[in-house]
């Protein structure tokens, strides 16, 4: 393919991508459960109960939200003065903070979270097949992997049948 339709085509996939993305994004976010939260306050939710140890430090979760540092420290602030997160110390790092839910923080993601899934599938079951949905996950899976290769960063993916991350467009 010549340089001049390869770099279309790489622009039009990019962008079709993106405005799928946005698209269903702000399809799902109609939904009233988000009333209750906002789809980036559930993100951070989601992010914290996906955690193994139930605990991450501010620039972990930093690395898993489409929010800047200065952004997701205030939104942290703002669920902490709801009751929804709390803050520790890590035993090994007194400089460090660590952020974990709260049992209403556990509720309240798994509340939204049910509703969210279920709003999942009747988007996604209406414009894709059981296989083109395999497809889909096979092909941004591999592109997570690439840009993550290239930024030298670790790839944090979501377990298989865990939800999903539900960043605002």
């Amino acid at each position: 393919m010549p340089a001049a339709a390869h770099r279309r085509l790489a622009t039009e996939a990019w962008e079709s991508l993106l405005r799928s993305q946005v698209a269903v994004m702000r399809e799902l976010h109609k939904e009233p459960i988000f009333k209750k939260v906002g789809s980036r306050e559930y993100d951070v939710l989601f992010n914290l109960s996906r955690c193994p140890t139930g605990w991450l430090r501010l620039n972990e979760l930093n690395d898993n939200v489409l929010l800047t540092q200065p952004s997701i420290s205030r939104l942290v602030d703002r669920l902490e003065a709801r009751g929804l997160v709390q803050r520790r110390t890590p035993d090994d790092d007194r400089r460090g903070v660590l952020i974990g839910l709260t049992e209403a923080g556990v509720a309240l993601q798994k509340e939204v979270g049910r509703a969210h899934v279920q709003n999942i599938m009747q988007v996604m079951d209406e414009g894709l097949t059981e296989a083109e949905m395999q497809t889909l996950l096979e092909l941004t899976g591999k592109l997570r992997t690439a840009v993550a290769a290239r930024s030298g960063r670790p790839m944090h993916a979501p377990a298989p049948g865990s939800g999903t991350v539900s960043p605002a467009p």
